[in-house]
C-alpha cells in the first residue's frame, strides 16, 4: 500500500494513465518487522552463608517479583542456585511460574559461596539456551564475596580470582546480565563483579520492585 501511495502523484509524469500505475525503484517501500525471539532469564540465586538467611529471603522476595514480570513477558525462567562448595540447576527453562515459585520457596541457605562454579553453570545454561533459538538473560543474586574454588577448595584469593575469571567469560560470551548486590552494605566485591561480567548493578537495599523490574526489562529488550 505504501509502495503505491509513493508511485501515486508521478502517474501523470511517467505518461500513464487509467488503472494501471507504473511502479519504479524508488517507489519501493519495505517494512521490515523485527521479531522479538524468546527470552529464557537464569536467575543465579547466592544461597550460602555468607548472604545470611535474612538477606535470602530479600533474595527470594526480589526474584518473585521478577518472575512476576517475566510472566506477563512470556520468557522462559531457569532457577539456579549455588552455596558450599557448587552450583545446582534447581530448574531448567520453563514457563512454569508455579514451578519456579515453588523451587525458590524450598531453597535453603548456608555453606561456602562458590561463585566461580555458580557462573560456570550460568553460562554452559545460557549457550544451551541460545542453541536453542533463544535469547538468554542472567540475573546473578549474590554479595560478590567468593570464598571457594571451582574444585570445591577453600581459600578467599584463588576463589575470587576464578570468580572474576568466570565473570570475564561471560562478557566475552556477550551474555546480557544484572547483578544484584544482597549484602546489607554493598560493597566493591558486587561491584567488581558486576562490572567483569559487563552486567548491570543494583544493590539490594536501594533497588525497589520498580527499580529491579525496570532493569531486567531493559536487558531483555
Amino acid at each position: 500500500m505504501e509502495t503505491l501511495r509513493a508511485a501515486a502523484p508521478w502517474q501523470r509524469l511517467r505518461g500513464r494513465s487509467g488503472a494501471r500505475i507504473e511502479v519504479r525503484k524508488d517507489d519501493l517501500r519495505i517494512r521490515r518487522f523485527r521479531q522479538r525471539s524468546e527470552t529464557a532469564t537464569i536467575f543465579a540465586v547466592d544461597a550460602s552463608g555468607s548472604a545470611a538467611l535474612h538477606r535470602l529471603a530479600e533474595a527470594k522476595g526480589a526474584v518473585e517479583l521478577l518472575l512476576a514480570d517475566c510472566y506477563v513477558r512470556r520468557d522462559r525462567v531457569a532457577l539456579l542456585a549455588f552455596r558450599g562448595t557448587g552450583a545446582e540447576l534447581l530448574l531448567p527453562p520453563t514457563s512454569s511460574l508455579v514451578r519456579a515459585r515453588r523451587c525458590l520457596a524450598g531453597l535453603p541457605g548456608g555453606g561456602g559461596t562458590p561463585v566461580a562454579a555458580a557462573l560456570d553453570a550460568a553460562l554452559a545454561l545460557a549457550e544451551a539456551v541460545r542453541r536453542k533459538g533463544q535469547t538468554p538473560l542472567l540475573v546473578v543474586l549474590t554479595d560478590g564475596r567468593a570464598n571457594v574454588a571451582r574444585d570445591g577448595a577453600g581459600g578467599r584469593a584463588r576463589a575470587e580470582a576464578e570468580a572474576l575469571e568466570a565473570a570475564r567469560a561471560l562478557r566475552a560470551a556477550k551474555v546480557a546480565a544484572v547483578l544484584v548486590d544482597v549484602s546489607p552494605r554493598p560493597a566493591e566485591a558486587g561491584r567488581r563483579l558486576a562490572a567483569e561480567m559487563g552486567a548491570r548493578y543494583l544493590a539490594l537495599p536501594y533497588a525497589d520492585a520498580a527499580t529491579l523490574s525496570r532493569a531486567v526489562r531493559a536487558e531483555a529488550a
